[in-house]
């Protein structure tokens, strides 16, 4: 089987997952709205994002390394290294779990947010921001093991039945606001539980690879080099919304703020197929690289590049005949949506065109490069907001999200370009399959 088709089949069964779990949470979002009200999913939105934030600081970054590392790791037959990767991994999370749980709320009452909602449900909130990071580390493990649809399959699935199982259980033992109260409990240690039986099987998974090459000295210093800028360049990408979301609560009304939450995570559904494609493909990628095989390098990104761009122009299509059918169901007032979320999906073609740079960048030991670029998606947001959400509202506050997204892709492609001296978008591949042909003609 090609790459290309391969990449297709496995990116189509985790998609497939994921977009059945987030059918269920989208259910259960509208039955919110429907209930409970629109203010309350707007509040239930901003605990989400505060706990998608705090979730992946919690591995202090080596969550988003943790593929990488342990695709290094197994080609290299190196278990003991891994090992103590993962005991570094795994210790953060739980460490950062007991500060917490200790200094948790004390710290929102000196910010002055003694009141917040998330005030009100931090030990459940602090709850599923471990279980979570649990599952993005166990996920990243089992992606550079080779085993991506354990990886993916089991958070994109359980978490989701966990949340519709809290939400009918809760709903019709007691009114909206102790309902609310007891389902991110249920949802907090339900999720925990099952992020321990998820670790259990990365276990299973690690005791498998070869243990020949004795441990590298200094990786240390090697993993923190990597991993403490992912942590920022995972807040600004993977959560860019989470962070828009706390921006505009302060302005937008709780069910306009409601109206996006929902067309962000239609957009993050859309978002994590595409980034699925990539995932499939991550442990060939970095064994080339570590091979120093620079033409198969290449030859893997644009693949990927290509199909996910194809998958990104066919989500377009998909979300902008489709969104008002699917907004519906959350309310008539939900389908001022429809626009803002198909604008939204446009930065998934260019986030796909201009290709994993901030991985590249990190492969070649430049991970500090991507900040400036993601520094200024951040401050274009922050300023398209302020410009655009007060005239327009949720088609200001997407254009504003469209703006940074395309500043820092072009930014990360540039700088990528200048120091890697490598064309990881799409070009590349359209000129190698041109000379290719031309070879061959």
């Amino acid at each position: 089987m090609s790459l290309a088709r391969r990449l297709a089949s496995q990116s189509t069964i985790i998609f497939g997952a994921r977009l059945f779990g987030a059918g269920l949470v989208f259910v259960v979002q509208a039955l919110i709205a429907r209930l409970w009200g629109a203010a309350l999913l707007g509040e239930y939105l901003l605990i989400v994002a505060a706990v998608n934030l705090i979730s992946v600081a919690m591995p202090l970054g080596f969550q988003t390394v943790g593929a990488y590392f342990a695709a290094e790791y197994r080609a290299r037959a190196q278990r003991r290294q891994l090992l103590v990767f993962m005991v570094w991994a795994y210790g953060h999370v739980l460490g950062t779990l007991a500060l917490l749980l200790v200094a948790g709320y004390p710290l929102l009452t000196a910010i002055g947010q003694s009141e917040s909602v998330l005030a009100q449900h931090l030990v459940p909130a602090v709850l599923l921001a471990f279980a979570t990071a649990m599952f993005y580390v166990n996920g990243a493990l089992l992606v550079g093991l080779k085993h991506p649809l354990a990886g993916y399959v089991v958070d994109s699935v359980f978490r989701p039945l966990i949340v519709m199982g809290g939400f009918l259980v809760t709903t019709s033992l007691a009114p909206p606001a102790q309902a609310f109260s007891d389902m991110l409990w249920l949802i907090g240690v339900g999720c925990a539980l099952v992020s321990l039986v998820h670790f259990a099987y990365v276990v299973r998974i690690f005791r498998a690879v070869d243990d020949v090459a004795p441990p590298q000295s200094r990786e240390l210093g090697r993993w923190w080099r990597f991993a403490v800028p992912w942590v920022l360049i995972g807040l600004a990408t993977d959560f860019f919304f989470d962070i828009d979301l706390l921006l505009l609560s302060h302005l937008l009304e709780r069910e306009e703020l409601a109206i996006f939450g929902v067309c962000t995570r239609i957009f993050a559904l859309a978002s994590f197929g595409v980034g699925a494609v990539y995932a499939v493909n991550l442990p060939e990628i970095f064994e080339s690289q570590a091979n120093a095989d620079r033409h198969t390098f290449l030859r893997k990104v644009g693949e990927a590049n290509a199909v996910a761009s194809g998958l990104s122009v066919l989500l377009f299509v998909v979300m902008a005949v489709g969104a008002p059918f699917g907004l519906l169901l959350f309310g008539p007032s939900f389908t001022a949506g429809a626009l803002p979320l198909a604008v939204l999906c446009l930065s998934l073609v260019v986030r796909s065109v201009t290709g994993p740079a901030s991985l590249v960048l990190s492969i070649h030991d430049r991970p500090y490069a991507s900040l400036p670029a993601l520094g200024l998606g951040m401050l274009t947001l922050v300023a398209g907001n302020a410009l655009l959400v007060p005239p327009f509202g949720l088609m200001g506050a997407s254009l504003a999200a469209l703006v940074a997204i395309t500043a820092w892709s072009a930014g990360l492609w540039v700088t990528a370009f200048k120091l890697a001296g490598l064309d990881v978008s799409i070009l590349q591949w359209f000129r190698a399959r041109r000379a290719a042909q031309l070879a061959a003609g």
